[in-house]
């Protein structure tokens, strides 16, 4: 038998109900919700893609990007069978799309059913990005509880300027105009 809950309705809560308290929580956590990460998808061919707020560029010859993702994400499957995907700044207006592709927010149709796609041989992008890069990995490994992934950045496509969509403190944040 199912268990009935006799009261309507569901209790919507403003934090996670299954998070740890804060005081239970490892120093190094806390540390990390404490540094605003800019709010990135990745996508790969397949499609596959993911919600990273754990991405680095660093310049030089070749430019190179760097991020943490789930060593057992769809995406990463995706990632080193194709040996490239792509990377899209989110801004405020993807929210939505960040949520669903963190797996926080339903995808009736699959991930990439709703909104507009640009489709790159790196993976699709979603059509109001302000940009994204095409990247061809370059190597990977553990890393934490992480996989390290390492590419090479051979095309930039930046056709507008977008404010960004942040990551603080387990929440999306906007910077003040």
């Amino acid at each position: 038998m199912f268990h009935v809950n006799p009261e309507p309705g569901a209790e919507i809560h403003s934090t996670d109900p299954f998070a740890a308290p804060a005081a239970q929580r490892s120093p190094a956590r806390r540390l990390r919700g404490r540094l605003a990460s800019p709010v990135t998808l990745w996508t790969a061919p397949g499609p596959a893609g993911l919600t990273v707020s754990s991405t680095l560029v660093a310049e030089g010859e070749p430019d190179r990007l760097l991020g943490l993702i789930d060593p057992e994400s769809d995406l990463w499957a995706a990632i080193e069978e194709a040996g490239r995907f792509a990377v899209a700044p989110l801004g405020p207006r993807h929210r939505q799309l960040a949520d669903r592709f963190a797996g926080l927010f339903p995808s009736p149709g699959g991930l990439f059913a709703l909104d507009a796609w640009t489709g790159t041989p790196y993976g699709q992008v979603p059509a109001d990005a302000g940009g994204w890069a095409g990247c061809r990995l370059t190597a990977a490994r553990e890393y934490g509880w992480s996989l390290l992934v390492e590419a090479t950045i051979e095309s930039v496509d930046l056709p507008g300027e977008t404010p960004p969509l942040l990551h603080y403190r387990g929440r999306y944040h906007d910077l003040p105009h």
